[in-house]
């Protein structure tokens, strides 16, 4: 068996690490950074471009530079997330046949997966070069709170990148085991995950070697993307008041806005005040025109104060799935680029009432935490266990358009759970079990992972036939599903596996024009 490496595809950077005599290596990639910005670009000749190649010139190439691909992955084009951030990207996006959210170069669709398996190839060249031999296969960390669809179109990618994607891993999970394996001693810790698109937070038992998941939740629409756009429209608002043009309308003029947010907000970290210096940044009846500023601190958290709000909520429901309080916490790992702003550390301190454990590196520790999971797998450190939870509710559509949840967010998996339905109308031949997942307590309003039918069921009056649903998660994720009428014994069942939106065959056609 070859060495399995560990990858950390993020929204803004991605980063891939291996496992060296039982330790976690993060490997620098052929530029000499230790991460890689999460870019692919397309040039002229149509030739492909990732990492920090494409970050270079994606002032000069908007149109064909995506960025924040992992925002778009198993997502639809109408999701409003979706909907929101598409204002602030210069390229295209477009609907695919089945409502996908697919993106546009030069007319040609293109989906997220198939630009999240560019960047995934890179990381793979880049562990090539440093174990001097060929790699096929990876664990794929992603944010805790993805559902089975993204999750699956992360595994697409992987698979057009060439490599068997052995397990999908939750980043706070993984930056847990990075932690975890440094600092052997029993605690009770809590992973607060604020990336570039996501925001996760985990509370985990490390105990006697065993990693246990108690609860999980999170934002999938809150990252530093959202912190940018808020300094974007701060900006952009500015200008469009004093010179009457709108910034964001204009591909070029965007694009280096949102560099200049990016820096600024990174800055700002470390200082209470920068400059923000856009010269030629449009053209008006007069000329010429330029933006010049100064940005404070303060200036950047009160454009980001709902942003900020809306850290809480997660937190403490992940608290309450824990069934522990702040008090019980003993430690507070940050992960994620966006957690070195200053705001959102004080957020944190509010929230836990202490403050967080900085030695691990926010940028590293998630692919660390990833080859890890990749010993674990291997049985190169046997001594660890991971428990993980399912982040959402499952359960069946009924009556009324209601969720009836079958296994709740934050059951430890593997896990067999049932639940008993009856007939809702008299004469009642046959049932349609519909599966669905999510947090909403209307069906429709969670995602609909699949549907069959028990028939030929025995006839009466509404309320008499009983049947009971069987949901069986396996610890890789797989939903198995039994509808038994009971009395009869008769029975139906399906397995669930998520599709991603792209089929086998145009998984296989990707690759071979990937590779």
């Amino acid at each position: 068996m070859g060495r399995i490496i560990g990858i950390d595809l993020g929204t803004t950077n991605s980063c891939v690490a291996v496992l060296e005599a039982g330790e976690p290596v993060v490997i620098h990639n052929q530029e000499g950074g230790r991460t890689t910005p999460s870019m692919v670009s397309w040039n002229a000749d149509g030739d492909v471009i990732v990492g920090a190649a494409s970050k270079r010139q994606m002032v000069t190439n908007p149109a064909r530079t995506v960025f924040g691909a992992k925002r778009l992955i198993g997502r639809k084009l109408t999701d409003p997330d979706v909907q929101r951030v598409l204002p602030f990207m210069p390229y295209k996006v477009v609907p695919a046949r089945n409502g996908d959210a697919w993106v546009s170069i030069d007319g040609q669709p293109r989906s997220p997966q198939e630009i999240s398996a560019h960047i995934l190839a890179k990381m793979r060249r880049v562990a090539e070069d440093y174990v001097g031999e060929t790699i096929s296969e990876a664990v794929i960390t992603v944010p805790a709170y993805f559902d089975d669809v993204q999750r699956q179109a992360t595994k697409d990618a992987g698979a057009i990148a060439g490599l068997q994607v052995r397990a999908i891993l939750n980043e706070p999970t993984a930056a847990a085991l990075a932690y975890g394996v440094q600092h052997r001693a029993d605690q009770r810790v809590a992973v607060f995950d604020l990336g570039g698109g996501t925001f996760d937070i985990s509370i985990l038992a490390i105990e006697n070697g065993v990693f246990e998941v108690l609860a999980t939740s999170g934002d999938t629409t809150l990252g530093g993307d959202d912190f940018d756009r808020a300094l974007i429209d701060l900006l952009a608002t500015e200008f469009q008041q004093a010179h009457a043009i709108d910034l964001r309308a204009d591909a070029v003029a965007l694009q280096r806005l949102k560099e200049a947010a990016e820096q600024a907000k990174i800055e700002l970290s470390s200082s209470m005040n920068t400059d923000v210096n856009l010269p030629f940044i449009a053209i008006g009846p007069a000329g010429p025109m330029h933006l010049t500023r100064t940005l404070s601190r303060g200036e950047l958290e009160r454009a980001c104060k709902d942003l900020l709000a809306r850290l809480d909520a997660p937190c403490q429901t992940a608290l309450e799935g824990a069934r522990c309080t702040a008090a019980d916490i003993d430690q507070v790992l940050l992960v994620g680029g966006m957690t070195r702003m200053p705001a959102v550390q004080d957020r944190v301190i509010q929230i836990f009432k202490k403050h967080p454990h900085k030695a691990v590196n926010p940028d590293e520790s998630v692919a660390m935490g990833a080859a890890v999971h990749s010993g674990i797998i291997g049985g190169e450190l046997q001594e660890v266990v991971l428990l993980d939870v399912t982040p959402h509710d499952l359960g069946v559509k009924t009556a009324g358009d209601r969720m009836s949840v079958i296994i709740p967010a934050n059951t430890s998996i593997p896990t067999r759970e049932r639940k008993v339905f009856a007939t809702t109308e008299d004469n009642q031949t046959f049932v349609a079990i519909e599966v669905h997942q999510g947090p909403s307590s209307q069906a429709s309003k969670n995602r609909r992972l699949g549907r069959f039918v028990l028939g030929d069921l025995k006839v009466g009056p509404r309320g008499a036939t009983r049947v009971e649903v069987a949901f069986s998660l396996d610890a890789d994720g797989i939903l198995h599903v039994d509808a038994t009428e009971v009395g009869t014994g008769r029975a139906a069942s399906v397995t669930i596996e998520a599709a991603s939106g792209l089929s086998g065959d145009e998984v296989a056609r990707l690759g071979e024009r990937l590779r």
